[in-house]
């Protein structure tokens, strides 16, 4: 078939990517374009696995060969043919990168604009030479802080950790940061033999005599007299301060029991040479507008533009007889001030204002991080291309989507296709055509249930996004709970939050609302989650994770907890090894099944055989990775099929042991649909299965590698590995936006099991910017009134009938229409 540039439409052939079932569909350019249907239906393989990737195939055909190997490509799709397809850019839903070195600055490249304003149009000290823009740059080694190495932190110890009862006295175990056994035993000898007073309190002791005990880098020897029962011998014994003992151990042990102790009393602080800027003095001496670069990058985005806008409105005249020395009037300055103006003033429209250049990263939300990229897309000045997005709205409150869907119109406006992944209802209300994919997820989907505007959708009965679109579902029905005691926190301050008291209810469902920066995430996954970890005295969540500083004054009410669950949507594993029926421990009960066959105990094989990770039953070949790599000429390297083992990472003589004619390699390839039905009969394996399909995961292979598996999707598998396990205690349970990248078929199915958890008497708080489920809480705390330093107070708090008559809650304006009268 031929292009035809009269033809408004791309037209897709035989697309088997996938679950696709070789569909075929035409869809309009120049629209907006919303791909719709149940979380696995198949609808990202066809936007991104097909359309994306062969748009980008084309392009990189184009390229030279040379130049292709530094390039990161994607694979040719599984499609027969795709006509009239544009270019395509593709902005997907993807967590902070993994590195505190990258930030919004970064991100939308506003650092390079601000380094070389610095650079050319700075005010430099008397004599100072000028510097290149990397010298004020953290990330290169002209402008690092040789201190702390351009990161702005360094980790340090605290006396409030390493002393956390000064009551007690140095015999009694005060200094807790110091080894036990003989080790502390000899510590305390040496402090004696100092002459310091090892039985007083230690608030009674000089602070003279304290910090020389926790600080000093001296390390005089005492002669240690026999003791009865202890030494029966002198020697000499060498003194560590508590902090030495703490950074030597984190520096030199081998032992990760011994680390993860000693980061108990480590805290990460703003570094002392550079004030937390990871820049040199030579950097910070260099100012603009009166302000250093540190500054700068500090202030919230809606304050950078009030400080150089006034540059970036000099006329041109101006900047022609500007002082060439001072740099702020030069033309230089006020070109490079216009663009930095006119980029930011993009973020301003998509609410982000509360932001500012030097926020890490790895503290966005997807929310914030999708937006980031759409304003720089949105920048670029692009014509005649596809944008396909992947869930835009995922992560936003219903306050910071309504301006994101108008950035949106200006991409449509400027001659740009939309195909958008969605979920939201609203947001698949403003499209212009809908695809939608179903019925079901996995191998009951794949197939196009309709293709055309949007009201055509309502006639389409197995259409599960019809129901919900057109207002056929049946609502989510439960009886309001009253809470059963409160957790009460007074003074809380971290991040914006400042002195803020919050009562967070107990035995019931609690969400937490508000805009995007408000602090949702900083109350409930770092405040509210540090106080129930320190008072159970359990790990920090990451061996490598620093202590923060307990940022709330008074805490009452934890002592009803012996349980605290953080769900979120890390991966559940790094590596393709780890895959669903390794990580709810599923596959240990498959392993014993096969170990216990006639076959394996003929051949004397024990559960170790089947495991992937064995020497003894993989695939020597590829080492269990099912897969090898593959070096091509000119081309970048590509990974294929494993020739000896076809990818099942075995060895042939473990796959010749076999469980009702399959062997353990089809196990891992069957759907959890499919493996309940196989395994029903093994009680372990079966309970893992039916829970997995509860939360709406029927469709996902048991050895689906974790690294191919969404955030929400993780977020599942965690919760679905807790529901299985046997009721104890009570439990309080943190989700961070749970119904994030669901649609709403796949949240009704997570709302039963979140009640189910409350029913067993446990506690459920989790942040939330779903409508529909914050309606169905029996509790809501709601902050603001906006992000940032315009948020982090509470608004209102109570049943979700309360937070929609509150005039003052953003969230109440849009909650009021979604609540039922009979509630």
């Amino acid at each position: 078939m031929e292009n035809d540039t009269t033809d408004r439409f791309v037209r897709v052939r035989g697309a088997s990517e996938h679950n696709l079932r070789s569909v075929d569909v035409d869809v309009p350019r120049d629209a907006m374009v919303a791909f719709t249907g149940v979380s696995g239906s198949g609808k990202s393989s066809l936007a991104f696995g097909t359309l994306y990737a062969e748009a980008q195939r084309r392009y990189f055909e184009s390229v030279a060969p040379y130049a292709r190997r530094l390039l990161q490509q994607v694979g040719a799709p599984q499609v027969q043919e795709i006509t009239g397809l544009p270019p395509a850019v593709a902005l997907q839903q993807r967590r902070g990168t993994p590195t505190s070195r990258s930030t919004v600055g970064t991100l939308t490249t506003l650092s390079n604009l601000l380094r070389m304003l610095y650079s050319r149009a700075g005010n430099y000290p008397p004599d100072a030479e000028r510097l290149e823009a990397e010298a004020f740059s953290p990330n290169t080694a002209a402008g690092a802080c040789p201190h702390c190495h351009g990161l702005g932190v360094v980790h340090d110890v605290a006396e409030d950790l390493l002393v956390p009862d000064p009551s007690l006295s140095i015999r009694d175990g005060a200094i807790a940061a110091w080894p036990g056994a003989w080790q502390g035993a000899n510590l305390r000898s040496v402090v004696s033999g100092l002459g310091i007073d090892i039985d007083k309190p230690w608030r009674r002791l000089r602070k003279k005599d304290r910090d020389w005990l926790l600080y000093t880098d001296e390390q005089p020897s005492v002669l240690i007299e026999p003791e009865e029962d202890r030494i029966d011998y002198g020697y000499y014994g060498k003194f560590w301060s508590a902090r030495a003992h703490v950074m030597h151990v984190l520096a030199d042990s081998k032992s990760e029991r011994m680390r993860e102790r000693a980061l108990r009393f480590v805290r990460s602080v703003p570094c002392p040479e550079c004030e937390g800027s990871g820049l040199r003095p030579e950097a910070l001496a260099v100012t603009f507008a009166g302000h250093t670069i540190a500054d700068i990058n500090a202030l919230p985005l809606t304050d950078v533009v009030k400080l150089l806008r006034p540059v970036a409105d000099l006329p041109d005249a101006a900047a022609a007889t500007a002082n060439a020395r001072s740099g702020e009037g030069t033309e230089v300055a006020v070109r490079i001030c216009a663009d930095i103006v006119a980029r930011v003033q993009v973020l301003l429209d998509l609410g982000l204002g509360y932001l500012g250049l030097g926020r890490r990263s790895t503290t966005l939300s997807p929310g914030e991080a999708q937006r980031l990229r759409i304003a720089t897309q949105l920048r670029s000045g692009l014509f005649g291309v596809v944008y396909v997005l992947d869930e835009p709205s995922a992560g936003l409150h219903p306050a910071d989507a309504e301006p994101l869907l108008d950035v949106l119109d200006r991409l449509k406006a400027a001659g740009n296709s939309l195909f958008v992944v969605e979920h939201d209802m609203d947001v698949v209300r403003r499209a212009d055509w809908v695809v939608d994919i179903g019925p079901g997820a996995g191998e009951g989907g794949g197939r196009v249930l309709y293709s055309g505007p949007v009201p055509g959708l309502e006639q389409v009965a197995e259409s599960a996004t019809s129901q919900y679109l057109f207002g056929r579902a049946e609502p989510f029905e439960n009886r309001p709970r009253k809470p059963q005691g409160w957790l009460r926190l007074g003074g809380v301050s971290r991040h914006n939050l400042h002195d803020v008291s919050v009562a967070v209810p107990l035995c019931v469902l609690t969400a937490v609302t508000g805009v995007s920066g408000s602090g949702k995430s900083t109350l409930v996954t770092q405040v509210l989650a540090d106080v129930v970890r320190d008072h159970l005295g359990a790990a920090p969540d990451e061996p490598d994770e620093a202590v923060a500083a307990m940022d709330a004054r008074e805490v009452s009410g934890l002592e009803t907890f012996d349980r605290l669950v953080r769900v979120d949507q890390r991966p559940i594993g790094r590596t393709p090894r780890s895959n669903l029926a390794t990580y709810t421990g599923m596959f240990d009960a498959v392993r014993k099944l096969y170990a216990g066959t006639d076959e394996a105990t003929a051949r004397g094989y024990t559960a170790g055989r089947f495991s992937f990770n064995v020497a003894e039953g993989r695939c020597e070949t590829c080492q269990g990775e099912g897969f090898v790599a593959v070096e091509l000429l000119f081309l970048p390297g590509t990974y294929a099929p494993c020739p000896t083992c076809r990818g099942t990472r075995y060895n042939a003589e473990t796959l010749e042991v076999t469980y009702r004619e399959k062997n353990i390699a089809d196990v891992l390839a069957m759907s959890v649909d499919t493996a309940a039905q196989f395994l029903a009969d093994v009680p372990s394996a079966s309970r893992s299965l039916e829970t997995l399909r509860e939360v709406g995961l029927g469709y996902l292979r048991l050895g689906q590698p974790a690294t191919e598996l969404s955030g929400g999707e993780a977020q599942r598998i965690k919760l679905a590995t807790e529901l299985q396990r046997a009721r104890r205690g009570h439990a309080l349970y943190l989700l961070d936006e749970p119904t994030a990248g669901l649609h709403p078929a796949d949240i009704a199915l997570l709302l039963r099991q979140l009640h189910r958890l409350v029913d067993a008497g446990n506690t459920v708080v989790l942040v939330e910017h779903d409508l529909d489920t914050i309606a169905t809480a029996d509790w809501v705390i709601d902050l603001g009134p906006g992000g940032g330093d315009a948020g982090g107070r509470v608004i209102a708090a109570g049943p979700p009938e309360k937070i929609a008559r509150s005039r003052r809650s953003a969230t109440g304006r849009y909650l009021s229409p979604r609540l039922t009268h009979g509630r």
